[in-house]
């Protein structure tokens, strides 16, 4: 009698990954500049987005097209590096491309209120700055219709988590002066008279830690500062820097690049405010600051085109977009 051997089928169960599990566990940085793919002279706009989906719009300035600029979407944070008009917002533009990118068409007026004010209402956003900022936009966020409790204070050495993301304010060597047209009234035009602004305290830049571990310096306008490397590199270790390279006005391309290279040493670094058309076509143009300060810098660095998001992992390494 031929002996019947059962047959065992056996299946092994392999763990399944989501498709986009490796990817969604980056933080995304959208700019928001004047003209759609371009690096051009008013940008300063950036949105952060975390992987737990918390929104963060960073100097919204002049190339944020109002509360209703479509390219927004949820805003859950607003950031304000300081109340200069060309970050705060003292005007913005009609729409995206309008004017050119050498010289935008901002000329929607935002004041007394200021754009980044609007955007918070809008969104029902925090806003979220340092030193002596957060009375004043408490203040215009009570005149404007909104709650003035939406204004919320980090200052140097803390550190605040909104949504997941750790947030606190690092030094910057700059000035800060409130400008008249956002006081009004009799004293505004005295001040505007007198050519003198208001003090709301130092400015800043920024730490930000995302909930997948990528830490972000914000730099803001800056000089060179010695806390770029004790405090930013030393204590909170960035591998993603938003540095300035405007020249004059704040850092110039070589000294940003020996900020990057030699004080901060992170992974990677998205050049920001250059004040200049910086690309034509998506491409950098021979000459500028932005060239100047890609050639000078020993890591990657990234120039924010506006509307292509880019993203990171918490490394500071660049997954997709750049």
């Amino acid at each position: 009698m031929q002996k019947i051997v059962p047959f065992v089928l056996v299946i092994i169960l392999l763990p399944v990954w989501p498709v986009n599990a490796v990817s969604a566990d980056v933080v995304k940085v959208t700019p928001l500049g004047s003209q759609k793919g371009e690096f051009c002279s008013q940008d300063r706009a950036l949105v952060f987005e975390d992987p737990g989906g918390t929104r963060i719009l960073f100097d919204a300035g002049r190339t944020v097209a109002g509360p209703k600029d479509p390219r927004l979407g949820k805003i859950d944070i607003v950031l304000v590096s300081h109340v200069h008009g060309d970050h705060i917002g003292n005007r913005y533009i009609k729409a995206v491309n309008a004017g050119s990118c050498a010289k935008p068409d901002a000329s929607i007026d935002a004041t007394p209120n200021s754009n980044s004010v609007n955007i918070a209402i809008e969104k029902k956003a925090k806003i979220v700055t340092g030193s002596e900022m957060p009375g004043f936009f408490a203040a215009r966020l009570k005149l404007a219709g909104g709650n003035p409790k939406d204004s919320i204070l980090v200052r140097f050495g803390a550190m605040i988590k909104i949504g997941g993301v750790g947030i606190t304010t690092v030094p910057a060597v700059h000035s800060n002066g409130l400008a008249p047209e956002f006081i009004g009234g009799s004293l505004g035009e005295s001040m505007r008279a007198a050519g003198i602004t208001a003090y709301v305290g130092p400015p800043t830049g920024y730490i930000l830690e995302f909930t997948n571990g990528l830490v972000v310096y914000l730099s803001g306008d800056t000089g060179i500062t010695a806390e770029q490397d004790v405090v930013v590199r030393g204590h909170y270790g960035a591998k993603l820097v938003v540095m300035n390279i405007g020249d004059t006005y704040t850092t110039g391309p070589t000294e940003a690049a020996y900020v990057i290279n030699e004080l901060v040493k992170p992974a990677a670094v998205i050049a920001s405010h250059a004040n200049e058309e910086a690309t034509r076509g998506g491409r950098v143009l021979p000459g500028t600051r932005t060239e100047t300060f890609i050639k000078a810098t020993r890591i990657p660095v990234y120039v924010p085109l506006s509307g292509i998001t880019m993203s990171f992992d918490s490394t500071g390494k660049c997954t997709n977009g750049c």
